[in-house]
């Protein structure tokens, strides 16, 4: 397999030299002096405007067209790209770029870098390329260097005075030796100094918690989407479809008494009770999608509401539970109801208790059971999806169900409260004793 970065092609000296790496080496390090070499007049222009206060402001943003330039050159050296680390403005225009870029850290260190690479990186490019590169090839060159002496004598790299031809093809000879050799050290050196330019310019530790800022808050604006979605479809629901359906049962129940006694009568009755039938059925989903007694009276009374449906009897604590945020009470809710659900189905049991209450900014839930235990959340997707949509909220879910009982479910969500002016409200009651 084609290693992926120097190191690794490092790490096998012995195929190393048939690997392109050290060539990208000397791709990367060249094309470093050249813009290196820019970057340094570039600033002394810019600095030079200064005096004028017409290049100050362009400073930052000369820093940041660099970086973007090094974070494309390091693809020479890595294979894996490197992110950008600057924020996406949240407007259109330059004017609100500008305003971002100038308060981002990363602005300011591709500035630093950039100043590095013009005064310092640049030159040490320069000189592991003149050792690497530039010492073997003018050793490689020493018997074309004599003859072009007219074969009298010739100076090799400043230094070594050849005056005869043995001596110049055994300087050849050296370097023809050196160049491989001095390969790995310059590739080691180019990998060093493109780690540098990936800590300045793509920390992966501020990338990371760039990227957790981003998904805490998509996940944040999904919730309030999914919560938004689920009102709307109630809503679509309740005024629409119920509306009609209510008004057809009413036609239906008329002409089911005007009609005479007959054939017709029968029909318009069975189409009436099916009608019926069918109202029940949509105010129980629509019930089910987002039951608007949470909306108006929050969680204790929903949770009420739920025991009061609950085929096994169960008693509800949410003493001093204040207005929480709306996903968040959706979701407390939808747990209640499904662990409801699931235990009136397979637990067995003859009571059960649901307790909430906030408290150091979390809001714990907890629903407990008598019966048989053993409870295996594997087995079913209802718990799962709730997991999945309490894992939006930074939410948790944990089930405890011994062989024998009890069970229970507990859940966290991390919130605050809707808003101080909300007055808490109380729940405490016991369903269908």
């Amino acid at each position: 397999m084609e290693p992926r970065t120097p190191w690794q092609a490092l790490a096998r000296p012995g195929r190393f030299l048939r690997t392109a790496w050290p060539w990208r080496a000397v791709a990367y390090l060249a094309s470093g002096v050249a813009v290196g070499a820019l970057a340094l007049l570039v600033l002394l222009v810019l600095v030079g405007f200064s005096v004028l206060l017409v290049g100050l402001p362009l400073l930052p943003l000369a820093g940041v067209a660099l970086g973007g330039l090094e974070r494309r050159r390091l693809l020479l050296l890595d294979r894996e790209p490197a992110a950008d680390p600057h924020r996406v403005p949240g407007a259109p225009g330059l004017v609100a770029w500008l305003r971002v870029r100038v308060r981002e850290q990363a602005t300011w260190r591709e500035l630093a870098y950039a100043v590095l690479l013009a005064t310092v990186l640049w030159p040490l490019d320069l000189i592991v390329l003149a050792v690497g590169l530039g010492l073997p090839a003018a050793l490689l060159s020493a018997p074309v260097q004599l003859a072009a002496a007219g074969g009298e004598e010739a100076k090799v790299v400043k230094a070594y005075l050849v005056t005869s031809y043995p001596q110049a093809f055994a300087a050849a000879l050296l370097g023809l030796v050196l160049l491989p050799l001095l390969l790995y050290p310059l590739t080691a050196l180019a990998g060093a100094r493109a780690a540098l330019a990936r800590a300045l310019l793509a920390p992966r530790e501020a990338e990371l918690r760039d990227r957790i800022g981003e998904v805490t808050a998509s996940r944040a604006r999904l919730a309030a989407a999914f919560e938004a979605e689920r009102r709307r479809i109630e809503r679509d629901l309740h005024d629409g479809a119920q509306q009609r359906l209510v008004a057809l049962t009413m036609t239906l129940g008329l002409a089911r008494y005007d009609a005479p006694p007959g054939p017709l009568a029968d029909q318009l009755a069975k189409a009436h009770e099916e009608a019926g039938r069918v109202l029940t059925e949509l105010r129980e989903l629509i019930h089910g999608i987002h039951p608007q007694v949470l909306v108006d009276y929050g969680l204790p009374e929903a949770l009420a509401d739920a025991a009061d449906r609950s085929p096994v009897p169960v008693d509800v604590r949410a003493d001093g539970l204040p207005r929480l945020p709306a996903p968040v009470e959706s979701a407390a809710y939808f747990a209640a109801r499904e662990a409801l659900a699931n235990l009136a189905r397979h637990s067995g049991a003859t009571r059960a208790a649901v307790t909430a209450r906030h408290a150091g900014g979390v809001l714990r839930l907890a629903v407990e059971d008598d019966g048989r235990g053993g409870a295996d959340p594997a087995r079913g997707s209802g718990l799962t999806g709730l997991a999945d949509r309490l894992a939006v909220l930074d939410g948790t879910l944990s089930i405890t169900s011994p062989p024998g009982g009890p069970t229970v479910l507990r859940v966290e969500i991390p919130c605050g409260v809707r808003s101080e002016s909300s007055s808490p409200r109380t729940a405490s009651s016991s369903a269908r004793d």
